[in-house]
């Protein structure tokens, strides 16, 4: 019983206090996961809603769109920012909030690479 009080109280004796050096290599690990996630999913879907903000945001008469319910319709005219006139079949038309606008068809409206 005496050996192994002993041995714990060498083995205790002998770590030191942790140090700023210690730290940093545990939060090392942590930091690059940040990084690797950062790169590997935030910066491309912030990068995809604002190409689909600016493709909505330049939409005009003519347009091809779809809903966010799913509806295909042609722009018959943009009232103002926020809402646009849409016909979703010949003679039937109906207002829609742009922020509703899930997608832009027409090729020539989405925005140049930068």
């Amino acid at each position: 019983m005496t050996s192994l009080l002993f041995l714990t109280a060498a083995t205790s004796a002998g770590t030191a206090a942790p140090g700023p050096t210690s730290f940093l290599l545990g939060l090392a690990p942590w930091l690059l996961v940040f990084v690797i996630f950062y790169v590997l999913m935030i910066r491309p879907q912030q990068k995809r809603v604002k190409d689909h903000q600016t493709a909505v945001s330049a939409i005009k008469k003519g347009d091809e769109i779809v809903t966010a319910g799913g509806i295909r319709a042609r722009v018959s005219r943009v009232i103002d920012d926020n809402e646009a006139e849409v016909e979703i079949a010949p003679g039937i038309k109906v207002r829609v909030v742009k922020s509703t606008i899930a997608q832009v068809l027409t090729p020539n409206a989405k925005p140049a690479n930068d």
